[in-house]
């Protein structure tokens, strides 16, 4: 497994991590086997309603958690409170990565940090994150942080969806804060646009690797990105990590790049 380092805390975290939006029950061993792997990041959130499943799948096990306090509870009461709920569904006395689920324009977003730095204070979490956060959101955001740093912002990123490229990206590698990449199979429309499968699928041929291999090794493969791929099944858990044990070339990393 390739790591990263999350923000500047100095954390090792896996490039492939697990991610559980409209997982149910059914995902419960695909999560044990992540970790057994390697890919111990299992994201999920207070909005995705499956945070107890995910608990009973972590039990026990070094995974590295993350969840994420929804938009509706951004007032500093609701997030303690959120946290509070979120450690007791999950099973777990601490938070390694709280983050704000998405941005609520009619909430200071100075209210909100008050409150996550205070459950850093408290122990109840350990590193600070966003999601779905602009430029212009997360240098905000950052202006409103008294005494620790945004770590991460986790943005839709695949081949098919590249905005982030042209301005976040950059920005974030500049100030070491990680992106972290969900839907980044683009909810399999990879395999459905002719153009995109064509290239992937002489990429794949090339490394001796799959299309959705291809396509999370594109994501990571020059630093700053953990990607968070989900599956419900143990051959795709298998085959996602095995995403991050090959090395794309520059020259085909920019025919993806220039091409699609």
């Amino acid at each position: 497994m390739k790591y990263v380092e999350l923000g500047k805390t100095g954390e090792k975290v896996p490039a492939i991590g697990f991610g559980t939006w409209k997982l149910g029950n059914e995902g419960i061993d695909a999560i044990k086997r992540s970790i057994e792997l390697g890919a111990n990041l299992i994201d999920t959130a207070e909005m995705y309603g499956n945070e107890a499943i995910v608990g009973r799948a972590i039990k026990g096990t070094n995974a590295f958690i993350a969840t994420k306090v929804s938009p509706h509870h951004l007032h500093y009461e609701d997030v303690i409170k959120a946290c509070n709920r979120s450690m007791q569904l999950l099973g777990i006395k601490q938070i390694d990565l709280y983050q704000i689920h998405w941005p609520n324009p009619a909430i200071p977003i100075k209210e909100t940090m008050k409150a996550m730095e205070k459950l850093v204070d408290d122990g109840k979490i350990r590193y600070i994150g966003v999601s779905n956060f602009s430029l212009n959101e997360l240098k905000e955001a950052q202006s409103a942080m008294s005494k620790y740093d945004i770590v991460s912002n986790q943005v839709e990123y695949n081949i098919m969806v590249r905005g982030i490229e042209d301005d976040l990206l950059p920005f974030c590698r500049k100030e070491n804060i990680t992106v972290i990449a969900y839907s980044p199979l683009a909810r399999g429309e990879i395999f459905k646009e002719k153009k995109v499968y064509e290239l992937l699928n002489e990429l794949a041929s090339k490394y001796g690797k799959s299309i959705a291999q291809i396509s999370l090794n594109y994501l990571i493969a020059e630093g700053g990105v953990v990607a968070i791929p989900k599956a419900s099944i143990i051959k795709h858990v298998e085959e996602n990590v095995g995403a991050a044990d090959f090395t794309i070339s520059k020259e085909d990393m920019m025919k993806i790049r220039h091409f699609l």
